[in-house]
């Protein structure tokens, strides 16, 4: 791969996180992990208490790409006909004909997805893994690239459901927002007085770019010794004693993929062992169920804790001459 390629990849991701940044104040971190999602062909779980900015990171991403975009309203009534689409009859023909749903998109936004039924929620999981929607035997392919971007408030929210287990391991990353410091909060209450900030955003990104992007992406490359070292951090989350449930391999698989897309933002064109090390938490804490149950956002700083003492454990790998 031409080395003049990652120079020009961290400037398309600049573009697109300098516009979500125009709309999302003071959380450089959280847009970069968004793009580097979006740059890996992953999936994205953004999980926070309410009015954070949740949907709003969902929102100002799908509007700074041109792209096809749908957002789904997560509800406990929703069916999974309303995801994925459904045979419809045409009168003039006689015939039944499949009518697609709102997941036929290159962004899908599924905002508080888990207030679904676990049955809705299970109409995305050869969505998000196959790209593709099967419905009466027949399957229709999803657009390329398709990204799901999924908001969830904490599980003791009321009227929420916990996401299944393989429902979460589709997602390669989670990340939470927090709330913001002052500075920003009172710079976003200004912001707010007179326009919608996500209406002032504007593509800064084709579709076709984005995917020529992805697969470029996949072109990093990562030494013998650092994916050893991701995958050493994954079995060592099976082994740890606080845990009941520790990362599958796709964890591994993923967290390799998200490592590349990371060190390209930053216009590399290998991976890091540090790139896996900030990659860790986000990647891998959604998929880990910790021995003793906690709930809401302790849980959260729980596996966090317990995942940077994972990766501590295992030896970083030194750089041959």
């Amino acid at each position: 791969m031409n080395p003049e390629v990652w120079p020009e990849i961290q400037r398309i991701a600049a573009a697109v996180m300098a516009s979500i940044g125009s709309v999302i104040t003071g959380k450089p971190q959280a847009i970069r992990l968004a793009v580097t999602v979006l740059l890996a062909g992953g999936h994205l779980l953004i999980e926070d208490v309410p009015g954070v900015g949740k949907t709003m990171l969902a929102r100002a991403m799908a509007a700074s790409l041109s792209a096809s975009v749908h957002r789904i309203q997560f509800t406990p009534d929703l069916l999974p006909s309303d995801v994925t689409g459904a045979p419809v009859y045409n009168q003039e023909k006689r015939a039944f004909e499949f009518e697609p749903g709102p997941i036929f998109a290159n962004v899908v936004i599924g905002d508080e997805i888990n207030r679904a039924s676990p049955k809705t929620q299970s109409a995305l999981l050869e969505c998000m893994e196959e790209g593709q929607v099967t419905v009466d035997a027949v399957s229709y392919p999803l657009d390329d690239p398709f990204h799901v971007i999924a908001t969830q408030n904490p599980i003791d929210m009321d009227g929420t459901f916990g996401l299944l287990e393989a429902q979460r391991d589709r997602f390669m990353a989670r990340l939470t927002m927090g709330y913001p410091d002052e500075r920003a909060e009172r710079a976003l209450v200004r912001a707010r007085d007179v326009v919608d900030p996500i209406a002032q955003v504007r593509p800064v990104a084709s579709i076709e770019l984005v995917r020529d992007v992805i697969t470029r992406c996949r072109y990093v490359q990562a030494s013998d010794a650092v994916v050893d070292y991701a995958v050493s951090i994954v079995r060592a989350t099976r082994a740890a004693e606080s845990l009941r449930l520790g990362a599958s391999p796709r964890a591994a698989i993923q967290l390799i993929a998200a490592a590349k897309a990371y060190a390209a933002t930053h216009g590399r064109g290998h991976v890091l062992p540090d790139d896996i090390d900030d990659l860790a938490v986000p990647v891998l804490s959604h998929r880990l169920l910790p021995a003793v149950p906690t709930r809401g956002q302790d849980v959260l700083a729980q596996l966090a804790e317990l995942i940077e003492q994972v990766v501590a454990s295992v030896p970083v790998p030194v750089p041959v001459d």
